[in-house]
């Protein structure tokens, strides 16, 4: 069954306009109930626990949703703001059905969205997805009025997760004497991160922790780190971390301000298994990840394989080859040992973990693996282009002759956003300039 609503990474789209309205989010909620219900096992009523993160949209939806729940008879927990992966552990650890977390992720404030975890803390099947879907346009059969949810905020469920993320950084280490930017990107970690990293040990300094429910990733966060940039050198400080708005991403920022993406913090937390004798099988990536990952990889005799971008597969390919870690160049980092999904503060934690136990700053670290020129650009659309036509074959054909065979390309429609994203790589960054020009000129003739 084709879907509808779900795409690549939950459902997401602009506030007011379908699917993300409230009478939506109500047959949503409750469609998604009926489901749940059906595969209830346990002889207890089912329960849902529901996060948001800070778009001031995310109060009317959390209400939308909670009323849909209820009305097929599901126990709703409201967690507030919180990270999407706190969502994750949280199911997981209180035994609930269902998770759900309101958010839109690195988007812009006037967009917003929701993912849903199983009781695994794992994103859900296409299959379960397909079965909420069904339910959707049907008509509301709501339960009895003793048989209804009932819906509680959720008291200690934040401070739980705090902990959870404090217990994988390696016990016996401290970030004392460390000085570090933390940017919060006015989202979802802006109450939680710095608990962490200062109960830890580390002085922080905090920016971008305001969150008015409008600024969420403006000119914020891992996809816009100018600010942590300017703030690590201002400050004199070891490194600067930036969080996307529900906190499953995060980049750095060495002392110098130069950026730190996800290929080279999860290349970092690679080396820390293996110093520390841990059997992770492998490292998935997608095929964005910067060609340098992969030859270094192949250097130290690491399996690597690629995956499609997006961490659900990501997740699924290590789950099917039994491995423990994966990510992508953008942040989404996924530990599988220490939890089902990415999460950034766990990330970052781990990478500090690498550092603090060598002694090494993050510069130094770094020194050993070299990323290639990559070329990233997005191409706002709305209509469908066929990137499969004999134009864009010849454009991607001359781009790679123009990179003398040594670079790589790869275009694709965001399953996010109405964007396709054009993306070149190789050793010579004027090449890699110049064939992203012309593969960006080709896709914009086309639409």
């Amino acid at each position: 069954m084709k879907k509808k609503y779900f795409g690549t990474d939950g459902i997401r789209g602009k506030v007011g306009s379908l699917p993300i309205t409230p009478e939506f989010f109500v047959k949503l909620g409750y469609a998604a109930g009926i489901v749940l219900s059906r595969r209830n096992k346990r002889g207890q009523k089912p329960s849902v626990v529901i996060g948001k993160d800070t778009r001031i949209s995310g109060y009317m939806l959390e209400s939308a949703l909670e009323a849909g729940f209820s009305s097929a008879g599901v126990n709703v927990f409201l967690t507030g703001p919180i990270p999407t992966p706190a969502i994750a552990y949280l199911t997981r650890s209180r035994k609930a059905d269902f998770g759900v977390i309101i958010s839109a992720s690195h988007n812009p404030y006037d967009d917003n969205g929701v993912k849903f975890f199983s009781s695994k803390g794992l994103k859900l099947s296409d299959e379960i997805e397909c079965e909420i879907e069904s339910l959707i346009d049907q008509k509301m059969e709501i339960v009895l009025s003793n048989k209804l949810g009932k819906a509680q905020r959720a008291e200690n469920y934040v401070k739980q997760y705090i902990e959870f993320c404090e217990n994988t950084f390696s016990r016996g280490l401290t970030l004392k004497g460390l000085t570090i930017v933390l940017d919060c990107a006015n989202g979802a970690t802006y109450h939680i991160a710095p608990t962490i990293f200062s109960a830890l040990g580390a002085n922080i300094i905090v920016v971008n922790d305001k969150p008015n429910g409008l600024n969420i990733n403006k000119k914020a966060g891992s996809i816009h780190p100018k600010s942590l940039q300017s703030a690590v050198v201002s400050h004199n400080a070891d490194m600067g971390i930036a969080f996307d708005g529900d906190g499953d991403r995060v980049i750095m920022v060495d002392q110098n301000g130069t950026l730190v993406d996800g290929d080279q913090l999860l290349y970092l937390i690679a080396q820390f298994y293996i110093k520390e004798g841990y059997k992770f099988g492998g490292v998935v990536g997608t095929h964005m990840t910067n060609l340098a990952f992969e030859e270094r990889c192949k250097m130290q005799s690491i399996p690597f394989v690629r995956a499609n971008v997006g961490d659900r597969y990501v997740s699924a390919e290590l789950d099917r080859r039994n491995w423990l870690l994966g990510g992508e160049g953008s942040g989404h980092i996924i530990v599988k040992n220490l939890h089902t999904t990415g999460d950034g503060i766990i990330s970052a934690l781990q990478v500090l973990s690498f550092l603090v136990k060598n002694k090494r700053s993050l510069k130094d670290a770094l020194e050993e693996i070299k990323l290639y020129p990559q070329i990233l650009i997005n191409i706002p659309t709305e209509n469908k282009v066929n990137l499969k036509s004999r134009v864009v074959k010849d454009a991607i054909k001359e781009s790679e002759s123009i990179m003398k065979g040594m670079g790589r390309v790869l275009i694709r429609a965001s399953g996010t956003q109405p964007l396709v994203r054009v993306m070149t790589e190789g050793p010579a960054r004027a090449e890699v300039s110049k064939a992203a020009k012309l593969l960006t000129k080709t896709i914009e003739g086309l639409i």
